[in-house]
């Protein structure tokens, strides 16, 4: 594309630049402008806010700088890749190189470097300088490090902290034995009501009755905290959104049009779609997008295991973001999420990671979604901000998790390893005493409207809390020093009661039942209190949850969905059967990641305010 300068054009080095690459003087003028004020490079600002994209921008500084310039880096740097640690990838803007014998350099200049290259222009071609864009620079060390980044991934949190690690502290006999006690605790609450009906009420106490009254506290506390004081365009600081993706082709023009319509500056803003070599439509369909200079192709090597944590920790070292963020296939987040979460990370300066909230916007399409929507809407609009604010460790969900780059950097990344890696990350966040906040920002997710989907999700996502509670149980006085007393009964409590509440729920009430019918309409043996206490336990195990639902609904504005939760006995009895699905997994495939196929929906989803 041919460059038209006005006559008269500045003599200023920085204005002449910026007018060869815009085209108009009076552009050039209002773009460093703009560019000081923001406090960003006026060649990311015309990429980006001005929509000129990379390789235009930069191939046009070139012309003006007198160098060659290259839209790509040629292959067979893996030479010249063990110049650069892994930790250095996210800063790298220059690789050298042989090309036909003769050492090239090939670089992707700041405004700055421009300018000066410019005047050194002599120097810069005997150093064989051929100038390129900063994609180009990254598509290149990514793919000469693959190898060095598929270790990274795998083994990065076992170097920082091989005790949370599920590679090494996951054993067979481990697994063999927590199944096998978890069959004992189910085959005790079956035969305690004949056998020893005291224990099973101290025992149900704790298991059923304890996180019961914790939601039903939850469901009576505030959720919302104080709104932060908003910062500036020129304040605010570089975020990067990373989106994990396999076999999602379908899904990538609309979660593009939702990342792209949030309200951030966009040359602050960074879109790393992460996307499984084996699943070439998906890196078709994203490489389709690359016009726009804020997204950025990030392909993963196959190799074990194949999981989104590990896909996450390829591409944590070449984040250059201040913060970041993960979003899901699916997901439709608030227009001023990054907006929001960045004033509260700058207005809470201890803060290492917020939640945002998930909200199911498909909740009416039947009785299933129904279900996943009051869980959701009780336990990320009321039960984390209650835990957040007392101090608890918190299980994050598995997106819209915003992080300050460099605590999860110092944690280790994610386990590559761990199915459910957001649970363990919470609790790897708590061990290291780093706060974890709630965030009150919606992101819209798709609940599985098929029970067959709902079943391979909800399998994972225990078989992960197994691993979880595990994992960090290996070493039981390592993790009651971290967490200290509070924190360390809580996770003992919260965590395993999601493995084995739904089991003993459905067993107990079964067990019950049986008990009524035997004995008639009449309930004879209630006279002695115990059977009547049991239907207590049974009632408020049942009333927390509805009760946590109900109100979450309520605040959510999907108050019509509330009928739906009287099913949950029914919703429960379907845990039990994936808790059961899960621990057969976690003895026979404990890293095998069940695949969620999103864009089901048969409801118009639209984008959030």
């Amino acid at each position: 594309m041919d460059v038209l300068i006005e006559p008269g054009a500045s003599t200023d080095p920085r204005v002449a630049l910026c007018s060869h690459v815009t085209g108009s003087s009076r552009a050039a003028a209002a773009t460093l402008a703009t560019a000081s004020a923001l406090a960003v490079d006026p060649l990311d600002y015309c990429a980006r806010s001005l929509g000129l994209g990379d390789e235009v921008t930069h191939s046009h500084a070139a012309s003006w700088a007198g160098l060659p310039f290259a839209p790509e880096v040629p292959r067979g740097l893996e030479s010249a890749a063990g110049h650069l640690s892994i930790a250095q990838l996210s800063r790298a803007r220059a690789v050298q190189m042989p090309i036909d014998g003769v050492e090239r350099t090939y670089f992707a200049p700041h405004f700055a470097d421009l300018v000066a290259l410019r005047e050194r222009r002599a120097l810069a071609e005997a150093k064989g300088i051929i100038l390129t864009t900063p994609q180009a620079i990254r598509r290149a060390l990514v793919e000469a490090n693959a190898a060095a980044l598929l270790t990274e991934a795998r083994q990065c949190l076992v170097r920082h902290w091989p005790q949370a690690s599920a590679s090494l502290d996951l054993s067979k006999t481990l697994r063999i034995g927590f199944v096998v006690l978890l069959l004992l605790v189910v085959l005790f609450t079956a035969l305690a009501p004949l056998l020893a009906r005291p224990v099973l009420l101290g025992f149900l106490l704790v298991v059923i009755v304890a996180p019961a009254l914790l939601r039903l506290v939850a469901t009576a506390a505030t959720p919302d905290d104080p709104p932060d004081p908003q910062l500036s365009d020129a304040a605010l600081p570089r975020y990067s959104i990373l989106v994990p993706l396999r076999d999602e082709a379908g899904m990538v023009p609309q979660l593009h049009d939702a990342l792209t319509a949030l309200d951030y500056p966009p040359e602050k803003l960074d879109i790393l779609f992460l996307v499984e070599s084996k699943s070439p439509e998906t890196v078709a369909a994203v490489a389709a997008l690359q016009h726009d200079a804020r997204v950025e192709l990030i392909v993963i090597p196959p190799g074990p295991p194949q999981t989104k944590p590990k896909a996450l920790d390829f591409a944590l070292p070449l984040v250059t973001g201040e913060h970041l963020v993960v979003y899901d296939a699916e997901d439709i987040p608030d227009r001023d999420q990054l907006r929001r979460a960045a004033a509260r990370f700058a207005a809470h300066p201890k803060l290492d990671c917020l939640q945002a909230e998930l909200v199911i916007d498909n909740g009416a399409e039947n009785w299933l979604t129904a279900l996943f929507a009051g869980e959701y809407a009780g336990l990320f609009g009321l039960l984390l901000p209650f835990l957040s604010r007392h101090g608890l460790p918190l299980p994050l969900g598995g997106t819209s998790n915003h992080f300050r780059t460099e605590t999860l950097r110092g944690l280790g990344g994610w386990d590559a390893f761990n199915v459910t890696e957001d649970a363990d990350l919470g609790v790897r966040l708590a061990r290291r005493r780093l706060r974890t906040g709630t965030l009150r920002s919606a992101t819209a997710e798709e609940a599985p409207i098929r029970l067959s989907a709902w079943m391979r999700q909800r399998t994972r996502w225990i078989k992960g809390w197994m691993q979880t509670y595990l994992v960090h149980n290996r070493h039981p006085v390592a993790l009651l020093r971290d967490l200290g007393w509070r924190n360390f009964l809580f996770f003992q409590l919260y965590v395993g009661s999601l493995i084995v509440s739904s089991l003993i729920h459905t067993v107990f009430a079964l067990s019950l039942g049986l008990v009524i019918a035997q004995h008639g309409l009449g309930w004879p043996r209630l006279a002695d209190g115990w059977d009547l206490l049991y239907l207590l336990v049974l009632v408020v195990g049942y009333g927390g949850a509805f009760g946590l639902a109900l109100r979450g609904l309520w605040r959510q504005g999907q108050i019509e969905l509330a009928a739906y939760q009287l099913l949950l006995p029914v919703y429960w009895l379907l845990h039990a059967v994936a808790a059961v699905r899960a621990a057969i997994e976690l003895l026979i495939r404990p890293y095998f990641w069940s695949k969620t196929q999103h864009g089901q929906t048969r409801m118009v989803r639209v984008h959030r305010q």
